[in-house]
């Protein structure tokens, strides 16, 4: 039969993971992070400006409702933990951006609407 290289493992091929199929998990995956204080996930409530998608690491660019939020540490290790842990990716970074700074504006209608803003 065939010989096999010594030390060399055939294995079943790596899956491989197209990069927009990475960020449409990354997205269900922060719709399932809900912001403590205000019941809308953080897409929803427009806290999420970028989802940059690098090989296997990923870097979510995010603001908060009030930089002084108390649960701020909370929400960053949710995002940081939960993004972490989707199909594809190896590596997760939070980066918090507060320029712009984040208004009622990038809210959804529908959070808008259900939080009586509209």
């Amino acid at each position: 039969g065939e010989q096999e290289e010594a030390g060399e493992r055939r294995g079943a091929p790596a899956e491989v993971v197209r990069p927009e199929g990475v960020k449409e998990r990354l997205v269900e995956t922060l719709r399932g992070i809900y912001e403590p204080e205000i019941p809308r996930n953080v897409c929803d409530l427009g806290l999420i400006y970028g989802i940059l998608v690098d090989g296997a690491e990923v870097e979510v660019r995010m603001t908060l409702t009030a930089p002084a939020c108390p649960v701020a540490g909370q929400i960053v290790r949710d995002v940081a933990e939960k993004v972490g842990a989707t199909k594809g990716v190896s590596r997760s970074h939070v980066q918090l951006v507060w320029d712009p700074p984040w208004t009622k504006d990038r809210m959804t209608d529908e959070a808008l609407l259900e939080l009586g803003l509209l």
